[in-house]
C-alpha cells in the first residue's frame, strides 16, 4: 500500500511540475485587433481597427515617455522608417500608454525626436488590456488585411532589423 501512495505521490508531483512549467501565454498572432478606441494627440477618439488593413502593412509600437527602451526603439526605427515606407508600404502607429499627465508631454517629445509616426494615446490602457500584454515596449506587426502576424516584447539594439525581416516576409520580398 505504501508503494501505491509513493507512486501516486510521484505522479502528482510530476503532474504539478509539468503544469507549472507550461507557460500560460495567449498568442494574438493571426487575430485582428480588438475594436477599441484610442485618441489622437488632438483628442479625437478613433477606433484602432479603422487605422489598419486597407492594403497597408502596419506596425503598432506601444511606448511611454518614461520608458527608455521604448524611446530607443522608436529612435532606431526612425532611421530606417522612410525606407520601410518606400519599399514595403509600411505605416507605424506609435501608441503611448502614458496617463493623462504624461500624455501632455508627448507632443513636445515627438517634435524633439523628429518622429514621423502617427502618434496615438491609450491613456486608460483599454487597448493594452484587450491585447493582453503587460510591459512596454510591445510591438505588433499586422499584414495588409489587418491581421496580427508577429509580436515582440522589449527592445535590444538590432530588434528593428528582426522586425524588418518580418516585414519583408509579409511584403513577399
Amino acid at each position: 500500500m505504501k508503494q501505491v501512495f509513493a507512486i501516486l505521490g510521484v505522479f502528482f508531483i510530476l503532474s504539478a511540475f509539468s503544469l507549472s512549467s507550461t507557460p500560460a501565454v495567449e498568442t494574438t498572432a493571426g487575430h485582428t485587433l480588438p475594436a477599441v478606441n484610442v485618441k489622437t494627440l488632438e483628442g479625437k477618439s478613433v477606433n484602432i481597427q479603422s487605422l489598419v488593413g486597407k492594403g497597408k502593412i502596419t506596425v503598432i509600437s506601444f511606448w511611454a515617455t518614461w520608458c527608455s527602451p521604448c524611446k530607443r526603439e522608436l529612435d532606431a526605427i526612425a532611421e530606417i522608417y522612410p525606407d520601410w515606407q518606400d519599399e514595403f508600404n509600411v505605416e507605424l502607429l506609435a501608441v503611448t500608454i502614458d496617463d493623462a499627465r504624461g500624455v501632455a508631454k508627448v507632443p513636445a517629445m515627438v517634435a524633439s525626436k523628429g518622429w514621423e509616426y502617427k502618434i496615438l494615446s491609450d491613456s486608460k490602457q483599454d487597448l493594452q488590456r484587450a491585447l493582453n500584454f503587460q510591459t512596454v515596449p510591445q510591438t505588433f506587426l499586422l499584414n495588409e488585411a489587418g491581421e496580427i502576424i508577429y509580436t515582440h516584447s522589449g527592445y535590444s539594439p538590432g530588434d528593428e532589423f528582426e522586425l524588418e525581416d518580418e516585414i519583408k516576409k509579409v511584403a513577399g520580398k
